[in-house]
C-alpha cells in the first residue's frame, strides 16, 4: 500500500531530498519527470510525495513557488533578516538597500537587525530606515535585547538569515534558536561543517517554524544573482508607494524629474535621502541593460 502525502523539503544531499510530512521526515528519490521539464526541487520546496511499504519515497509533485532565491538556492521564503553591525564591520546603508529591495521585489519581508549597540550607537541607522516601512531592530547580544521582538515576527514562518563575516549573524542565530548549535564564525557543529565548505542548504524547525542555515550567505549572492529590472525597481521601495500615481509625467524614472512625486517627498523630509541615493544608483546601475543581460 502506497500513502500519499504533502510536506516541505528539508535538504537535498546526492540526489536524495529529506522531506518532512506529517511530523515524520522521509528520504525520497525524484521522479525523472523533473529533470525534463527543468525544475529542481530545493530547500523550502512545499512537495507531494508518495510513501510505500517498502523502498524509496518517491517526491512526485512540486508545487508552485511564491518565491525563490538562486544562490543560496531556497524557495517560499517569507522573512529575510538582514543582519548589520554598528561597527566593525562599518554598515554599507547601499548594500543594505539592495537586500531589502531584493526581498521586496520577491514578496519576501526583510526586517533589519542592527547588532553590536552596545559598542555604537544605533540611532543613524534608525533613522534611514525610520521612514522605510522596512521593520528595524535593535539587538545586543550582552543582554539579548531585542530577541523577542524579532522572534514574535518569525512565528510559523521560513526564514533567511543574511549578514557579512562579523556582524553578529551567528550569535543572534544562537541566540533565538539554541537547538540549532551554530558557533560563532559561521561553523555549523550540528553539520559538521566549517566557514564556506559547502553551499548546501537546510532547513530546521524550532518552535517558531522553519529556519535556513545558508552557510556563507552574503551580500554578494543577492547581489551577483538578482537583479531587478528598471521597471519594478520603485516598487521594491515600499515609501515610494504613497506617490507613485501622483508624478507629472508616467514615464518618470523617479530619480530627479520635475514634477516627481517621489523627488517632492524626498525634499519634504518624508523619505530618507540615503534611501533615494541608493534608489537612484540601483537604477542607474540597470537602466540601459536588456534582458538577456540579466
Amino acid at each position: 500500500m502506497t500513502q500519499t502525502k504533502e510536506g516541505i523539503i528539508l535538504k537535498s544531499i546526492g540526489g536524495f531530498y529529506y522531506v518532512e510530512a506529517s511530523d515524520t521526515v522521509y528520504e525520497c528519490k525524484a521522479r525523472g519527470s523533473f529533470r525534463k521539464k527543468g525544475i529542481k526541487p530545493v530547500a523550502g520546496d512545499k512537495v507531494q510525495i508518495t510513501v510505500p511499504d517498502s523502498g524509496y519515497c518517491a517526491l512526485e509533485e512540486v508545487y508552485p513557488r511564491k518565491n525563490s532565491i538562486i544562490r543560496p538556492p531556497l524557495a517560499n521564503i517569507d522573512t529575510l533578516v538582514i543582519v548589520v553591525s554598528t561597527c566593525d564591520p562599518t554598515p554599507n546603508t547601499f548594500v543594505i538597500d539592495k537586500m531589502t529591495a531584493c526581498a521586496v521585489q520577491k514578496g519576501i519581508e526583510p526586517v533589519i537587525v542592527i547588532s553590536k549597540s552596545d559598542l555604537s550607537t544605533a540611532d543613524k541607522l534608525k533613522e534611514i530606515y525610520s521612514l522605510s516601512k522596512i521593520k528595524t531592530i535593535e539587538y545586543s547580544s550582552i543582554d539579548n535585547r531585542g530577541v523577542e521582538e524579532i522572534k514574535s515576527l518569525l512565528n510559523g514562518k521560513v526564514t533567511a538569515f543574511i549578514g557579512n563575516t562579523g556582524v553578529g549573524k551567528s550569535t543572534l542565530l544562537n541566540a533565538l534558536f539554541p537547538n540549532l548549535n551554530l558557533e560563532t564564525g559561521e561553523i555549523s557543529v550540528k553539520l559538521g561543517r566549517g566557514r564556506h565548505t559547502t553551499r548546501s542548504v537546510e532547513l530546521f524547525k524550532s518552535e517558531w517554524g522553519y529556519v535556513a542555515d545558508t552557510p556563507g550567505f552574503s551580500t554578494v549572492d543577492l547581489e551577483r544573482y538578482e537583479v531587478i529590472e528598471k521597471d519594478d525597481l520603485k516598487y521594491a521601495f515600499p515609501e515610494f508607494e504613497d506617490y507613485l500615481d501622483k508624478c507629472r509625467f508616467s514615464t518618470c524614472s523617479h530619480t530627479c524629474e520635475k514634477g516627481c512625486s517621489v523627488v517632492e517627498a524626498l525634499q519634504k523630509g518624508k523619505i530618507s535621502p540615503s534611501r533615494h541615493q541608493s534608489y537612484v544608483a540601483m537604477y542607474n546601475e540597470v537602466k540601459d541593460l536588456k534582458k538577456w543581460e540579466q
